[in-house]
């Protein structure tokens, strides 16, 4: 059992399949905070890459790289941006290769969150998208591979949890300072309404 283009795949469709309730709920969310358009970005970046799932090609490098063209597609979004940030550095790591280790998930995600604290500027602690995926790194590092959903839907909801009573750090959510105290980041409500499309879809 290995992470293939079939997995990836699977993922796009999944998330895709509940794409246009979560982006409501996102837009809704990030009007609060920043520019509403955080589930326009989700339903539009989902649908590019669903039109392109087909054709991917068996080299999960090179499909991730397509996925994160697909993506980058929707413009004017920095998250769209940053998810295709991610892609593409997943993609750097696993070019060449028709499938990857599944204990290799956590580190291909660790390069993900990496290259979009370089390319974003926000930081780990500032309440945003990376908090979550750090707490699903943590414990995918964990977890064995057939609880791998069910641990990242229970980490970015227990991060979600923890952050929720701290203050946006980072970005325009930080304009309102205080105020976002218990609030929700609309990203790492993506994070985990995307974590529990894929144990939902198990």
């Amino acid at each position: 059992m290995a992470l293939t283009t079939d997995s990836i795949r699977f993922s796009i469709r999944a998330i895709s399949a509940d794409v246009e309730p979560m982006g409501d709920k996102l837009n809704a969310l990030d009007a609060l905070l920043g520019d509403g358009d955080l589930g326009v970005t989700m339903v539009n970046g989902f649908r590019n890459m669903e039109k392109v799932a087909d054709d991917l090609p068996d080299d999960v490098g090179k499909a991730c790289m397509e996925s994160a063209k697909a993506m980058t597609k929707v413009s004017g979004s920095s998250f769209g941006t940053l998810m295709g940030i991610a892609l593409m550095a997943a993609a750097k790591l696993t070019k060449g290769r028709t499938d990857v280790a599944w204990s290799e998930l956590p580190d291909l995600l660790q390069a993900a969150m990496d290259a979009m604290i370089a390319r974003g500027g926000a930081n780990i602690g500032d309440k945003t998208m990376l908090d979550s995926l750090n707490a699903v790194i943590a414990a995918l590092r964990q977890a064995e591979v057939d609880q791998m959903a069910a641990v990242a839907s229970v980490a970015s909801t227990e991060a979600l949890n923890a952050f929720r009573g701290q203050q946006c750090k980072i970005g325009r959510a930080r304009i309102f300072g205080e105020k976002t105290i218990g609030m929700d980041d609309p990203g790492m409500v993506a994070i985990k309404m995307m974590s529990d499309c894929l144990l939902d879809a198990k």
